[in-house]
């Protein structure tokens, strides 16, 4: 059974349509990059997702309907906006036990004992705490919480890139060690790639790709040439092309990859490579 599953899912805000036939299933033990630029419609899916927006289509979290089920899909869900929504007026004592009082899945030993391996006093006003430690706060409280399904919007924007290693490898390590999925969303692509099972890139409220990374060698392939390379001499047309100033970058989509060898350096593209490719117009 898949822990989240939608099939054409639509929203409208008004006379205007923000997302577009939706088609995405989450299954257990994976790690899910939502990915695309601002106003793409990832924030207004994972509303839906967690019973916060109506929809039209078909939507399933968990066997239920989250919009009608909106408390039962939540005892089973972690979230993390931003750390700005934090309670910044509470001490960090303060906090853990508010989340032990209301979330019935919540360990509050583990989040003292994850606490205590940071730098962050328990009797600190969270207002007085740097985004960086309202970082690592918020992963105490998140990887406390037992329940199969993280979703996190943005959790790392703005953060300098110790502390998003530090966020990552510590998500990575709970996940490997639980029976859980995760569903992130970003529009930097290149700050998450590197955790990822599965990417879905998501532009103008419209499912642009779905690939599991272990498809992503066999599926893609980017090709370097000169400059002045004659792309008529290629098996098949290049799905994108980037100019740089002594080269050009060529990316394929299902084209035999020993067809392109002889014309240059092949490589797997990244995923920000990808994303600009399939999202060019």
């Amino acid at each position: 059974m898949s822990l989240v599953d939608i099939k054409s899912l639509n929203k409208s805000y008004g006379g205007t349509q923000v997302l577009f036939d939706i088609d995405l299933n989450i299954e257990r033990g994976e790690i899910v990059g939502l990915i695309g630029p601002n106003g793409a419609g990832k924030s207004t899916l994972l509303k839906a997702i967690m019973g916060l927006v109506n929809y039209q289509g078909h939507l399933n979290v968990f066997n239920k309907n989250p919009y009608q089920d909106r408390s039962a899909v939540l005892e089973k869900m972690s979230y993390i906006a931003d750390v700005a929504s934090l309670p910044t007026w509470m001490k960090v004592s303060d906090l853990l036990e508010y989340v032990d009082g209301s979330h019935p899945q919540f360990s509050l030993d583990d989040a003292k004992a994850a606490l205590a391996k940071t730098n962050i006093p328990p009797q600190a006003k969270i207002s007085t705490l740097s985004k960086g430690m309202k970082t690592r706060l918020h992963l105490c409280v998140l990887l406390a919480i037992d329940t199969p399904l993280y979703v996190l919007d943005e959790p790392t924007i703005g953060l300098d890139v110790l502390v998003r290693r530090e966020f990552q490898d510590q998500l990575v390590a709970d996940f490997h060690q639980h029976d859980r999925s995760i569903l992130i969303t970003t529009h930097q692509v290149d700050e998450i790639e590197s955790i990822l099972t599965r990417v879905v890139f998501i532009r103008d409220g419209r499912i642009r790709l779905d690939i599991q990374l272990s498809e992503l060698k066999q599926r893609y392939s980017k090709l370097s040439v000169a400059k002045d390379f004659d792309l008529t001499l290629l098996p098949s047309a290049p799905i994108h092309t980037r100019v740089l100033p002594q080269a050009k970058d060529l990316i394929f989509a299902d084209v035999d990859s020993g067809l392109l060898r002889e014309f240059g350096q092949l490589t797997t593209p990244s995923l920000e490579d990808l994303f600009v490719a399939t999202n060019s117009e």
